[in-house]
Order: C-alpha cells, then structure tokens, then sequence
C-alpha cells in the first residue's frame, strides 16, 4: 500500500493525517486489550489472578518474616545483629580487637 503524497492537497494531508492519528489510537487500544487478555490467561495458567500476580505485598500478600538475631554483643547482650545489612559498631569493634566472629555467635 503506498500513497502518493505528493499529489495530494494541503487540506488532503491534514485529513490523512487525522485518520492516521485515530486509527494508532485505536490500534494501541485492541493491542492493550489483546495483551491484558494474554497477561489473564497466562496467570490463569498458574492458578492466579492478576489482582494476585501484582499484589503490593505491603498489603499483606506476602510477608516476608523478621531475621532472627545470629550475633550477640557480649559486653551488652540487648545488642544483637542477624548477620544482614551493615556490622554494627560493636562487631567491627570486636573484629578489630581479635575476637572470632563465631565467638560472637548465639
């Protein structure tokens, strides 16, 4: 399909380019629906909704349990630290000072 532009009026072109302007639009809307009737199929595939694929699990979907703590500061035994994220001061302090990281263990 190929279309002389050349040919064409002014007031031809912008009509053109009017219809080509609806027709992405409507485009874009059946590929929308085509690819969220995909998306529900293959969760479907799962045993899901896609409510529950893309559940915000802040809200409760899924909770992810707190760490228990795997180090304990023998000079202040409320000091703990589960061996996630930064050394707190008082690991590196030990480190520094000799002391095994297994003798920090609980």
């Amino acid at each position: 399909m190929s279309i002389d532009l050349t040919e064409m009026s002014r007031k031809e072109l912008l009509q053109l380019h009017k219809d080509v302007e609806k027709a992405l639009k409507d485009a874009e809307v059946r590929e929308r629906t085509e690819a969220l009737k995909a998306a529900e199929q293959a969760a479907a595939e799962y045993g899901f909704s896609l409510d529950e694929v893309f559940a915000n699990p802040a809200k409760g979907a899924v909770r992810k349990s707190k760490a228990s703590p795997k180090y304990r500061n023998p000079e202040n035994p409320d000091e703990t630290w589960t061996g996630r994220g930064r050394k707190p001061h008082w690991v590196h302090a030990a480190l520094k000072n000799g002391v095994d990281i297994s003798d920090l263990e609980i």
